[in-house]
Formats: structure tokens, sequence, C-alpha cells
């Protein structure tokens, strides 16, 4: 895992992919797949330590399916489903930490998310799934739970855009490499977390746990110089 981490150039995140999401934070539907970046650096292994929620922060769980690219994809044709999947190397699970109140403000005031996304921890991921261990990744159930309580529970067979027209977006902006991560957008039922809370995930294929997929992290206090103010 360790590996994912140090070979990623870059995090690519796919926002808006899933209706219910979209309505439950009030944003408009996209006519197309849109993406932002969040920094390698960003990256929990699995058994590392705490997620560490900056002073100030309402910090936000978002279970996604991560694709891990296993070669070079530049300018991929939207309908090129076979090429698509045959340039990934795997897949994992990852939580797209968030800080909501961050973003919030950004988005207002027209101004970038990457402080909202991009602190250190805020990017949970579990062990790798080899590609045989999903063979659909459009009918993948992730789940989500705090302190045991189940709160994202949906199918990748509900995102509006299919992984091909996903990757085809990106790549015909920016070339995507061996070891790249591509967040592929989360379902309902998106909320916060505070110091204390343990959270748990989870990705079934025909109703059966994949065990690589499991995360379960603790959310810590970050401490340190950093405290939330109005930009």
């Amino acid at each position: 895992m360790a590996s994912i981490r140090a070979n990623a150039h870059k995090v690519v995140c796919i926002g808006r992919n899933y209706a219910d999401h979209i309505t439950e934070l009030n944003s408009a539907r996209p006519k197309r797949p849109f993406f932002f970046l969040k920094p390698p650096s960003s990256i929990l292994p699995p058994a590392s330590g705490p997620v560490l929620r900056p002073t100030g922060v309402n910090l936000h769980y978002e279970v996604e399916l991560a694709l891990i690219m296993g070669k070079t994809v530049r300018d991929l044709a939207a309908e090129d489903e076979k090429g698509a999947i045959d340039a990934i190397d795997g897949y994992a699970v990852g939580i797209d930490m968030t800080a909501r109140n961050t973003q919030d403000e950004a988005k207002k005031k027209g101004l970038p998310w990457s402080i909202a996304k991009g602190f250190d921890t805020f990017l949970p991921m579990s062990n790798y799934i080899p590609k045989t261990a999903i063979p659909d990744p459009h009918n993948v159930e992730l789940w989500l739970s705090v302190n045991d309580e189940v709160k994202q529970k949906d199918s990748t067979q509900l995102m509006l855009f299919p992984i091909s027209r996903i990757l085809a977006e990106i790549s015909q902006c920016m070339t995507l490499e061996q070891g790249d991560v591509v967040l592929t957008g989360t379902p309902k039922g998106v909320g916060s977390v505070v110091v204390g809370d343990v959270v748990k995930t989870g990705l079934r294929v025909d109703e059966k746990d994949v065990e690589e997929g499991r995360i379960e992290v603790e959310v810590q206090e970050k401490g340190g110089p950093y405290e939330y103010k109005e930009t």
C-alpha cells in the first residue's frame, strides 16, 4: 500500500457523480464530468494512524471507489470501454475527507478548493484490490459507517458517468500516468465526524465482502498552528 502513495503522481477526484449526493449538497448537476486534485501526501495507508482534524474544521467523509492506473493514458475516447478497463491496474476504497466549511466558503467566493481537500491524512485508503476481485467496477456496493452506524451504502451502478467517460475527460486534459489514483465520486449520505469517531468502510461484489476493501480509522485532533478562519 505504501507503494500506491509512493507511485501516485497525482490523485484525480470526480465530483458530483451520484445524483442523490448532488441533491443533498444542493449542487448543480454537471453536463460532463468535472474533477479536482488531492495531493498524494494526503493518502493515509491502512494501519498508519488516525485521520487528523484541523482546528475549526467541519470534517466530512465521502466513500469512493478508487482506480489505480496501470499505464499511461492520453486522449482516451469516451466510448473506448475496453481501453479504459485495460488501463486500470487495480482498485481500492478511498475516503475523500473534506473540510466542508472551508469548501463551502471557497464555493461562495469562487476560490479554489485545495485547502478543503488536501490536508495530510485526508485520503484514507484500503489495501490494493486486484482486478480479478472486481469483474465489473460498475456493479460494486460501497458502504461507510461511523461508530458502527451505516451512513453510506450504494452501488456504483448509480454513477452518472461511467469509467470510460471519466478517464476520457481527464486524459483529454492531463495525461494519466502509471500509479495515478482516480476517485470516481461518492454516493449519498455524506456527513460530519468529530474527534473520537471511528470510520469504517467496505466493498461488496455479488453480496460478498472483499476483504482488501476494508478501512478502519479513528478521527483525532491535528493540533499545530493551523486554524480555520474565513478567507
